[in-house]
């Protein structure tokens, strides 16, 4: 029978240095052969699924933790921030001095030196692992190639926001944006501590895949979901299999069904196996 599979990228499709493991490349594929639905279920903005991750074969995407469905080349959902919540969040980074950026479908607009803060975090990885060099900048190269570097901030276009460095605690972050936002500590490992998300109160990967499931006629007991960090919290709670991948954080597998290998030891490809999807 038809299943519908939903995959966070970073730290379940894509390891550590957003490279995709061939395993999973080839698990996706032969699923998607098999006759199952295969969807990237990310907190990426669109902007940054990059080619090689699309050249994977997909049948869809939910992107911006929610905010973006598209399949088919149709657009079945986009949620933008309101300008006046971006306003509030610019300003309130601007005077705590923590650097963000802003997430579109058309690119990640960030204040000056945004891409040298982008350089910087390459730079520890490599000296954090010289003999992968290759592959970490192969990773990075779609990240780079999306930054704009503006100094007119307030746009109506952003899906969702970053933060990165900051000296404030997740807590105060959390209690300023309450009343219009989500925030929770960024999904991404390579950016470190201190760091985190903002997307729109009330929407989630979860959201996303009610809105493809029902638009495709396909019953919950027929989903599957695989993830690693807190923005697939929602998604593994509401999906029938929620797999937490081996490298998942400890909240993640606490609610999974099942907790799978990590990204880098096969997971996916040893899942999909295991559930017969394969």
């Amino acid at each position: 029978m038809k299943k519908a599979i939903f995959l966070d990228i970073d730290g379940t499709l894509v390891n550590d240095k957003l490279i995709i493991p061939e395993s999973a490349k080839l698990a996706v594929q032969k699923a998607r052969e098999n006759g199952h639905l295969v969807f990237i279920c990310t907190g990426r903005p669109k902007s940054l699924i990059s080619p090689d991750i699309l050249e994977v074969g997909f049948d869809g995407m939910i992107g911006s933790a929610g905010g973006y469905i598209e399949m088919d080349q149709e657009v079945l959902l986009h949620v933008n921030v309101k300008k006046e919540d971006v306003k509030h969040v610019v300003d309130f980074f601007n005077h705590h001095g923590i650097e963000f950026n802003l997430e579109s479908n058309i690119g990640i607009f960030t204040r000056k030196n945004g891409n040298t803060r982008m350089r910087s975090i390459l730079e520890q990885l490599h000296k954090a692992d010289p003999n992968s060099k290759i592959d970490i900048e192969k990773g990075f190269e779609s990240i780079f190639d999306t930054i704009i570097e503006s100094e007119d901030l307030l746009r109506d276009d952003i899906n969702k926001i970053s933060f990165f460095g900051s000296k404030l605690p997740l807590e105060r972050i959390k209690e300023e944006f309450a009343s219009k936002f989500t925030v929770i500590p960024s999904t991404v490992a390579a950016f470190g501590e201190n760091c985190g998300e903002i997307s729109i109160l009330g929407v989630n990967k979860a959201t996303g895949i009610e809105k493809i499931i029902n638009h495709l006629n396909i019953k919950k007991e027929d989903t599957f979901g695989y993830g690693d960090s807190w923005n697939d919290l929602e998604m593994l709670e509401f999906v029938h299999y929620g797999i937490a991948m081996g490298n998942a954080n400890e909240a993640v597998k606490k609610i999974a069904n099942d907790v799978t290998d990590t990204h880098d030891e096969d997971g996916i490809y040893n899942s999909f196996k295991k559930y017969g999807l394969i």
